[in-house]
């Protein structure tokens, strides 16, 4: 099943369904998404650039391996001390780590090597994820946590895990992309956040990106995923409560605040586009960390026009690559999409990305180590001022 994707037209979107749910509307973008599924009944998207879409059916290609219907197992459990959830999947265990590249399976299916991607050649693939942390369907030892005991309080691991391949091309990296692939991938992020958040057990949805061993990807072709979690996650509770105080204070938001002060100042701004601003943050966590936000409040991906996706293509591209250049090294990262929760407080919440690296220097990195993993007390080895100097000074 194919569909041509239309997804934010200028002003085709305010704050989303009546219910403040992000809903996709229309765009001038030609990207095809095209529908299958594996051997094991897990949902496959292709989504094809402008300049091949309708060039080839990529469903025609089916999955010949003999694959065990997908049966995860995962469980939330509640921890009362710092009020919030941890999954627990001890499936995730057997997960792929570290094939070799004729190995790898986010690369097209080819003679000889069947993938998870059934197509010889793709543009950008999103399929549901093998090893899962949440799913359609778990269940909770109950022997381990009794009904009737507040303390040892768990439920099922429901939700939806992704997987997002940026290229068929295993030795390239975003940075490498063409502003058209990075849109290609946009509307593929705006699309599955529009998917995901229609799902009843799914409070947030997380885009996001790990990049190189040093962070613990597993695999090194160049992908991202994205979390359909079934709560709200603590970093965005925390957030989204120091917002709320913010505006009871001051009647303001306090993410247009961050991001006016930091114009205002200048001095850790990175880069602007037309509807982008990007900048070191004040209080910055990591040596290189840049904040990529809509210069306009939005709760979510979906809630961008035509013109700002457009624009984001380029601003983060840019951001990537004036990162990579800081160092005579490898950038080992993380890109985070803070995104809305799909049914609370999406008036205070504002769009935005979060880029961060721990390499602090060439051969130094940046361990969470006592401080940090400890006490959540984080020691930044960078002045954030010399940090956007930096950025600012790389020659692309």
């Amino acid at each position: 099943m194919s569909e041509r994707l239309d997804v934010a037209a200028p002003g085709a979107r305010g704050s989303g369904t009546p219910d403040g749910a992000p809903r996709a509307a229309s765009s001038d973008s030609q990207v095809r998404k095209t529908a299958t599924r594996l051997a094991d009944g897990r949902e496959l998207f292709y989504f094809d650039d402008g300049e091949t879409a309708g060039a080839t059916d990529r469903a025609s290609f089916p999955d010949r391996r003999r694959l065990r219907e997908a049966a995860p197992s995962s469980t939330i459990r509640f921890d009362p001390l710092l009020d919030e959830w941890v999954t627990i999947a001890g499936h995730r265990q057997t997960r792929t780590h570290l094939p070799p590249d004729n190995e790898c399976p986010l690369c097209p299916s080819r003679d000889g090597h069947s993938s998870e991607i059934p197509a010889p050649d793709y543009d950008v693939v999103v399929f549901e994820n093998r090893f899962p942390s949440f799913a359609a369907t778990s269940a909770v030892d109950r022997d381990d946590a009794p009904a009737d005991d507040p303390l040892f309080v768990a439920a099922p691991g429901l939700g939806r895990c992704e997987v997002v391949c940026f290229t068929a091309d295993h030795d390239a990296a975003f940075s490498s992309l063409s502003p058209a692939r990075a849109r290609t991938v946009i509307e593929a992020w705006v699309d599955r956040t529009a998917e995901l958040t229609a799902l009843p057990d799914v409070q947030q949805v997380f885009c996001f990106e790990n990049r190189g061993e040093e962070i613990g990807v597993t695999l090194s072709h160049p992908h991202g995923q994205i979390y359909g979690y079934p709560f709200v996650t603590p970093r965005t509770t925390r957030m989204l409560d120091s917002a709320r105080a913010h505006r009871e204070r001051t009647g303001r938001n306090l993410f247009a605040d961050l991001v006016e002060h930091e114009l205002q100042s200048g001095t850790r701004v990175v880069t602007r586009g037309e509807h982008w601003t990007a900048f070191v943050p004040f209080a910055a966590h990591w040596p290189l960390e840049v904040h990529v936000y809509p210069n306009r409040q939005v709760p979510d991906l979906p809630s961008l026009t035509d013109d700002e996706r457009r624009d984001l293509a380029t601003v983060y591209l840019e951001v990537l690559r004036r990162m990579e250049r800081v160092h005579d090294d490898s950038l080992p990262y993380i890109a985070a999409w803070h995104q809305a929760p799909t049914r609370a407080d999406r008036d205070l919440a504002y769009l935005h990305l979060e880029v961060f690296s721990i390499r602090r220097a060439p051969g130094k990195l940046k361990y969470l180590a006592g401080s940090e993993s400890a006490m959540g007390a984080f020691v930044n080895d960078v002045l954030p001022e010399q940090a956007a100097r930096m950025l600012r000074d790389v020659v692309l």
